[in-house]
């Protein structure tokens, strides 16, 4: 009882202090100010960019896998210039994958281009064409809000039909139901099937929703002369991703005839892989903001140790009275550490209130989303920092000598 009594009444000395000295407390939090506004900034956006990253990372779905040439990540011309020397991956090796693939729920062709799109007198250039098979939507996970997608007999026969983004819709159909009619495609004429659901982007910056899905044969005979396609394989669940791997792996060697021992002319990518190179570089980015954030705490932690000593110096013979009526040594330490704390939760709520709006601002250019858990860490960060940089002045006047206490000027 004792303990929290003296806690109580040094917290009310401490911010009676405060109080007296509102200009120099103040101007004492600056540079806490600015280092509660800096780990505030990284820490929005770190963790908005965390947010934005997995929710569109979330499109790639983590029991699937993407065969191609090449990795998605190449670190060297050299490892450019191997892939690019490998044979290409053929609506033929795609079939035969699909047709040997236990582990499999779905697999499908997948290729891409860009083109214009026209309906009556509007038009929409760098449209994303994807040509693909019906089990296409089995492995994206999308489905198809209105109409329908196209059957397994359109996708082998070719049939010039297509299904379309939400974002195509509502630019060339406003206030039409698009199912039905017929949109250019570059030079071909396509039947709009039915129209996809809502996706959103992927990774901020590539739109899932502008896009034109068609029948992989239609797209070869309009685009490609010579094949080469990425094939995706949906696992049958997320626990057997790595065994369907180990499958893929053995039926893409045998029908791309690679020797045993040689190494595989092609590459299994999948979600695991965008994560850790997205961890990598966010570290980088984490590692430099802690630094900055740092080296701001720091200097502002020496100014709240400089302005402490100099309320111990000014402070000394209230020091000496109380450790003449019997104030402990804990007393005036958690005494000065209090005040200390205080200045810097001072500071920290000001930091706040200056980086709330620059996270809205900042919001309009990059993903930045401040939450309770930030500010929970930033009010630590500055009692923290008020207690460390505040010790050894508080050190300091509880060892003090009532006696040289008292007779000091």
């Amino acid at each position: 009882m004792r303990f929290w009594q003296e806690i109580r009444e040094g917290l009310i000395i401490s911010f009676a202090s405060i109080r007296a000295n509102k200009l120099r407390s103040a101007l004492t939090t600056l540079g806490i100010i600015i280092g509660i506004v800096t780990v505030t900034l990284v820490g929005t956006a770190i963790n908005g960019l965390n947010n934005a990253f997995n929710k569109s990372i979330s499109a790639l779905g983590s029991d699937t896998l993407y065969v191609r040439r090449g990795s998605w990540f190449i670190d060297s011309d050299a490892e450019w210039q191997k892939m690019r020397k490998r044979p290409p991956v053929t609506l033929d090796q795609v079939e035969k994958v699909s047709r040997q693939m236990t582990l499999a729920r779905a697999v499908a062709p997948f290729a891409i281009t860009r083109q214009s799109v026209s309906y009556k007198n509007k038009n929409s250039s760098s449209i994303v064409v994807i040509g693909t098979t019906e089990d296409f939507v089995n492995i994206a996970g999308n489905s198809v809000a209105s109409g329908r997608f196209f059957t397994s007999l359109e996708a082998a026969g070719g049939r010039p039909v297509c299904s379309i983004g939400n974002e195509v819709a509502t630019n060339l159909f406003k206030g039409e139901d698009p199912v039905g009619k017929r949109i250019r495609v570059g030079n071909q004429t396509l039947e709009i099937l039915g129209v996809m659901t809502k996706q959103g982007s992927f990774l901020g910056q590539f739109s899932l929703d502008n896009q034109i899905i068609i029948p992989v044969r239609q797209y070869i005979s309009m685009f490609r002369r010579e094949e080469d396609f990425e094939i995706q394989i949906r696992a049958v669940s997320t626990e057997q991703v790595e065994e369907a791997k180990e499958e893929l792996r053995g039926i893409m060697r045998r029908i791309r005839h690679v020797p045993p021992g040689v190494e595989d002319n092609f590459a299994i990518n999948q979600q695991e892989m965008f994560i850790k190179t997205f961890n990598r570089v966010g570290g980088t980015i984490a590692s430099a903001g802690l630094f900055i954030t740092g080296l701001s705490l720091f200097v502002g932690g020496i100014g709240i140790m400089n302005i402490m000593f100099v309320s111990v110096a000014e402070r000394t013979k209230e020091i000496g009275i109380r450790k003449a009526i019997g104030a402990k040594k804990r007393t005036i330490l958690l005494q000065f550490l209090a005040e200390a704390a205080g200045i810097c939760l001072f500071g920290g709520v000001l930091g706040l209130m200056i980086a709330f709006p620059l996270t809205l601002v900042m919001n309009q250019f990059l993903p930045a989303t401040m939450n309770l858990t930030i500010v929970g860490i930033a009010l630590l960060v500055s009692a923290i920092t008020g207690v460390v940089s505040g010790f050894l002045p508080a050190w300091r006047a509880a060892r003090m000598n009532p006696v040289d206490a008292l007779r000091s000027e």
